[in-house]
């Protein structure tokens, strides 16, 4: 059961176990950091895909915070602003904090990019329950489809999305920022942001486009700095392993959402994590991988303006 509450462009829900906050920088050259807080350690796994990948200390078994940001590869300097900022509020021994970036230069000066400070500012105003959707954060100049295929039209700005569900007492939550090559797909099969063709405003699909870069009507250039940045989040008791298979599993489904998704020219990182707060035995890893994957549908779409 999905209860939770889309107000505005802020998801609330009830899953108090994490804080998340955001921070942008001005809107002469914007970018920006979303921060999520584990004030409980958890388990965690990392998929990561695509081409092009952007991540720090992703190999870790356990975190206190995973920080997603713009501004490439400068943007993980998030990371170490978190760090500090955890290590002041519980001491030497909370310092396990990966980070994982978008490339989001495209329509600005890409002068500016997401520092120690606005890690520092996101890890402030981090709250429990509520999430903020569009471009915001992390997401503040992510864009979709178009020039980032094969000469398909253009691209359209997406965002951060999020979705939560319940089941009994399992929770999930998913958080994303998408910044992909591939345009975004609805439950019905219609593109419904990316690649927009600029004689008619329609949207036309990968397979059109490449029709006309193969007939020779368009020119096939790839751009590469693209990238989907995604965290699960369940209360249900896994193992490590089994945590890593379904951080898999629904890291792979979301090639329904993204068209096309996993490519060369994309950075893809998916984490689930744990709070190991309850065990209900008729949650398999299998049935929370299914929920978690629709969640994650639902959450690239809540993104959107």
């Amino acid at each position: 059961m999905n209860d939770s509450l889309q107000n505005g462009r802020t998801l609330t829900y009830p899953f108090p176990s994490f804080k998340i906050g955001t921070a942008v920088t001005p809107d002469d050259d914007p970018t920006g950091c979303t921060v999520f807080v584990f004030p409980e350690r958890v388990l965690a796994a990392c998929d990561v895909r695509g081409g092009d990948p952007g991540v720090s200390e992703y190999q870790y078994s356990h975190y206190d915070a995973i920080c997603f940001a713009g501004g490439s590869l400068r943007g993980l300097e998030v990371v170490g602003g978190v760090r500090a900022a955890l290590m002041a509020e519980y001491g030497m021994d909370r310092d396990l904090v990966s980070g994982a970036v978008v490339n989001d230069g495209r329509n600005r000066p890409n002068v500016r990019y997401p520092d120690k400070q606005l890690g520092l500012a996101a890890y402030h105003a981090a709250q429990t329950n509520c999430f903020p959707l569009g471009a915001v954060g992390a997401g503040r100049n992510v864009w979709v489809g178009g020039g980032r295929g094969r000469g398909v039209g253009q691209p359209e700005q997406a965002g951060q999305g999020g979705a939560f569900a319940r089941f009994g007492a399992v929770k999930i939550a998913v958080f994303t920022v998408v910044n992909a090559l591939g345009a975004i797909v609805n439950r019905e099969g219609d593109l419904v942001c990316g690649n927009v063709d600029p004689a008619s405003g329609q949207r036309v699909s990968y397979l059109a486009g490449l029709d006309q870069v193969l007939s020779g009507v368009e020119t096939a250039v790839p751009v590469q700095g693209n990238t989907t940045l995604t965290l699960v989040v369940t209360n249900q008791t896994l193992s490590g392993g089994a945590l890593r298979q379904v951080a898999r599993q629904v890291h792979s489904s979301m090639a329904r959402a993204i068209q096309p998704f996993h490519t060369i020219y994309d950075g893809d990182v998916l984490y689930m994590v744990t709070t190991n707060e309850v065990a209900d035995e008729r949650i398999d890893p299998v049935t929370l991988g299914l929920l978690a994957s629709e969640a994650a549908w639902d959450a690239v779409l809540n993104g959107l303006g």
